[in-house]
């Protein structure tokens, strides 16, 4: 096994390979102290809040780390004072698992943002603290390759990957742990002793148990990831341009969209019920290359997109929007077609953002579905949506199925292998006088839609559960949550007691929880 000591000293071996040699293992081992930022530090104010500011920390000290043995020194000094430690990359959790108020230590990863290629792993290496825009920028503009992640440029790669990650190329390509090679994560053993780990997907790898979790076990459950491993399994070149995915050079895009108030209910209904049906009927062959969204809100948005070089892709684009907007009886007000580039539908500043980024609190959650939604459940959408205490909410229908579906649930961490869309609804406000309307209008919605469940989406024939990159700690509250099935199912599926035996193994002493953390088996 490799580990890294806390003096940054390399230790032992691991069949499956070392840290990176050379110039690139700067990222593994610095001699620079790491940055600390304490209470009464003038710094120290604007490393308190991530995306969300419903959520403020105030932990004791912000370690800001540019290395692997920076981090293996700052959960070691955490664990030897009892102090809770807590994780950041890009700040874009949607609770509080970076800001409760008994965190007394923020790693704050955001320096880590290399992006490389390993060439003795034959690999992309990507630090936690790059955000998918950067590793997009990097790795589409030096190799002309990507990974299928999400659409949200500002979104860091530290906790997007370990959730599973998908986004537009989804459909195509698969979830972004489908590429995952290798990890290098931080941990602590039964003794408080700090390392560095290596796991790596090779079935003669000891740690692959570690490599596993991290493919959708969900972020701040083991250790701390300071690196990324990223290749495509099935491809033996040693060609950095063959091993992940091509995006497509230009989308060719539809754009349209409905006032609200010209939207009657049966319109409505014909739409979002058009819109799911095509996705169950379309999971496979050419239908895989064509992804999009459909927005619901006080402006409905319906986003059509595929691979511009496709032969005759205008025409299965017009076949989809056709389809799903044929028994509508209402004309958009704009309708729009456009050929943008890949990258730069990827990498805009703000695609994908909700509200105003410098003053933003939310609430939101997830659902995956198996099948399009009923007639009832979409009378439960139109009605919180047209009542007059919608406070600005949104609902947001996701493609999923295709090749995210080609692996088997057990594979991966991430078990959500069986759906044909992902659902979120949510809403997005300014000032803590707000968040009472705001919260009951989301967490009142998302039970109503899934009242005969038990106010959540139970595993089974219509629905998926939820997605641990969305994490909502409603999901465990038995006020919002009747199923009788734990948030742990709705989440992992069948997967949670391998995630804890995991926990057993590499977080014996539980350093790394929050609200919806693998818990350490009974």
């Amino acid at each position: 096994m490799t580990v890294l000591n806390r003096r940054g000293f390399l230790a032992g071996s691991l069949a499956a390979g070392t840290l990176l040699a050379g110039s690139e293992s700067a990222a593994a081992v610095t001699d620079d102290p790491a940055i600390t930022i304490a209470a009464g530090d003038p710094r120290y104010d604007a490393f308190l809040r991530g995306d969300n500011h419903r959520f403020v920390g105030r932990p004791e000290y912000v370690r800001m780390a540019s290395a692997t043995s920076q981090v293996v020194d700052a959960v070691a000094e955490a664990v030897a004072a009892r102090k809770r430690i807590a994780v950041r990359s890009g700040g874009h959790g949607w609770e509080d698992f970076t800001t409760s108020p008994d965190i007394k230590v923020l790693l704050d990863l955001s320096p880590m943002n290399q992006v490389t290629f390993d060439r003795s792993r034959r690999a992309f290496a990507i630090g936690p603290g790059a955000t998918l825009g950067e590793a997009y920028q990097a790795l589409y503009t030096r190799w002309g390759v990507a990974f299928p992640g999400g659409d949200c440029p500002e979104v860091g790669v530290g906790g997007h990957i370990v959730g599973g990650g998908h986004g537009p190329l989804s459909r195509r390509f698969g979830a972004t742990v489908d590429y995952l090679h290798a990890v290098e994560v931080v941990v602590a053993d039964r003794n408080g002793r700090a390392r560095a780990v290596v796991a790596s997907r090779d079935p003669g790898d000891p740690n692959r148990d570690l490599w596993w979790a991290h493919t959708g076990g969900g972020g701040g459950n083991f250790g701390v990831v300071t690196r990324y491993w990223l290749r495509d399994p099935a491809v033996r070149s040693a060609d950095p341009a063959a091993l992940l995915p091509k995006p497509p050079a230009r989308w060719l895009i539809r754009d349209l969209s409905w006032r609200w108030e010209d939207l009657t209910h049966d319109a409505f209904h014909a739409l979002v019920g058009e819109y799911g049906a095509w996705f169950e009927q379309h999971s496979s062959g050419d239908s895989e290359n064509l992804t999009g969204w459909l927005v619901l809100g006080n402006l409905v948005t319906l986003t059509a997109m595929i691979d511009d070089a496709l032969p005759d892709a205008e025409g299965l684009l017009a076949a989809h929007v056709d389809a799903v907007t044929a028994w509508m009886g209402v004309r958009p007000v704009t309708d729009r077609s456009q050929v943008a580039p890949w990258l730069y539908r990827m990498t805009y500043p703000g695609a994908g953002k909700w509200g105003d980024r410098d003053t933003r609190r939310y609430k939101a959650k997830s659902a995956f579905l198996r099948r399009r939604y009923s007639d009832a459940q979409i009378a439960t959408l139109y009605r919180y949506l047209n009542g007059p205490a919608n406070p600005g909410g949104l609902v947001i229908m996701l493609p999923a199925g295709g090749r995210l579906n080609a692996v088997p649930p057990a594979e991966t961490a991430m078990s959500h292998r069986g759906s044909v869309l992902k659902m979120i609804c949510g809403a997005c406000w300014r000032t803590p006088a707000e968040d009472a309307a705001n919260l009951a209008w989301v967490r009142e919605l998302y039970r109503s839609l899934y009242v005969s469940t038990g106010g959540v989406p139970v595993p089974g024939e219509d629905s998926e559960g939820a997605y641990i990159n969305y994490a909502d700690t409603d999901l465990a509250d038995p006020a919002w949550n009747s199923s009788g099935v734990p948030w742990s199912t709705l989440y992992y599926q069948g997967n949670y007691r391998r995630l804890q035996e995991v926990k057993r193994r590499w977080d014996p002493l539980n350093v790394f929880h929050h609200a919806l953390s693998v818990a350490l088996p009974s």
